[in-house]
């Protein structure tokens, strides 16, 4: 079932030719229209489209129920699927807000040694706390869609005024990012994780690091990253990666009581995640080292009192793992521009128009059985003109 069996079953939305859109659930390489299966059930309206968010705000008693009717109903071999090539994917929900981490230690470090390299990889801050930014619900889009290389101003260091121009050092971030469902007035505990969170979905966090480089300081990102965040097409269900939980990095740092979940379940999760270029795989990052566990961004998210709306969406920075070809970003794997990468149309260091980029994961299941999460695709389209 190539990752995507009984163990799995992800939610998305789904047209045929120039039907409506429509919630489904995928098995293997078919789709079981879920919004017509579901007919006289009483969670028939939260599937009926053309987005998740009815179904995502019901909560975990209703997730599970659906979860098990469509694992039943697909395991009778009574209905009828549709071939996954005879549909056309859509963004599965609408996305409220969009908030991006940067939660990998070897990340941070890689990053640090890149840009500060006479000075400590890590600032003072990151081990304390998990660090943020708000990004751009508006522009995260589904995976397929082509992604136009960004214009902004640039300033490269041997260069004495900025310039404006499409980005020249176009990049990706492997990243996972995390659907909230149940919505939340305030502060959301450790322990109430799984309660809010529907699902997972992976992501690719497009950066322009010459634009970003530029604009950082002192706000943090903004143009640099707000024009396009891809993610699956397919939202793998949190009950899907009960498998997959693991204990996280032996922190060195004391934790705020809000942090600390030493004793409390595991929120590590065992992902094994998979950039293509061109082709050709460049990289293996493994999520299973994040310092930072979703259930850990999604307090601190909530500490202040800010509230959670259903299609939260939260990503977990970019992954990366100690080793070279484990890390999650161009900037990493060509240290900086220093270094080619051989990929399946050449050697880059940075993104070139055409290129098309893939990543995908997999998690342990039950029994040896593989738990896929759904690919994010996109290929770069040169800049528009200005």
């Amino acid at each position: 079932m190539t990752g995507f069996g009984l163990d799995a079953l992800p939610y998305g939305a789904f047209s045929v030719g120039d039907g409506e859109k429509r919630i489904g659930v995928r098995f293997g390489d078919m789709v079981l229209d879920l919004t017509a299966t579901a007919a006289g059930a009483s969670y028939a309206p939260l599937v009926a489209g053309p987005v998740l968010n009815p179904l995502m705000a019901a909560g975990p008693a209703v997730w599970q129920r659906v979860r098990d009717d469509v694992r039943a109903l697909l395991e009778s071999g009574t209905v009828e699927l549709i071939p996954l090539t005879d549909v056309r994917m859509h963004l599965p929900f609408e996305v409220a807000d969009y908030v991006d981490f940067y939660s990998s230690e070897q990340h941070a470090t890689n990053v640090g040694k890149i840009f500060r390299p006479d000075a400590d990889a890590l600032t003072p801050n990151w081990k304390h706390l998990p660090i943020g930014y708000h990004g751009r619900a508006g522009t995260v889009v589904v995976s397929g869609t082509d992604v136009v290389r960004p214009n902004g101003q640039r300033k490269p260091r041997n260069e004495s005024e900025p310039t404006f121009g499409p980005s020249r050092r176009l990049d990706i971030e492997a990243e996972v990012g995390f659907v909230v469902g149940v919505p939340a007035g305030g502060p959301v505990p450790l322990s109430a994780f799984a309660e809010h969170v529907f699902g997972v979905v992976l992501l690719n966090d497009w950066s322009a690091r010459d634009i970003q480089a530029w604009e950082y300081v002192p706000l943090g990102p903004f143009l640099g990253k707000s024009f396009a965040t891809s993610i699956s097409a397919w939202v793998l269900p949190l009950d899907a990666l009960r498998w997959a939980r693991v204990d996280p990095p032996i922190r060195d740092v004391p934790l705020s009581p809000y942090l600390d979940d030493a004793g409390a379940e595991p929120w590590g999760v065992d992902l094994a995640i998979e950039i293509e270029l061109n082709g050709r795989v460049v990289s293996r990052p493994p999520f299973a080292t994040m310092y930072w566990t979703p259930a850990q961004q999604l307090a601190h998210m909530t500490v202040n009192g800010a509230t959670l709306r259903t299609g939260d969406l939260f990503a977990s920075g970019t992954v990366s793992g100690p080793d070279r070809d484990q890390f999650g970003s161009l900037l990493e794997l060509s240290w900086g521009g220093r270094d080619e990468i051989e990929t399946g149309a050449g050697k880059r260091t940075f993104l070139e128009d055409g290129d098309e980029v893939v990543l995908r994961a997999t998690a342990p299941g039950p029994e040896g059985v593989v738990v896929a999460l759904g690919e994010v695709a996109g290929r770069v389209l040169p800049a528009m003109p200005t």
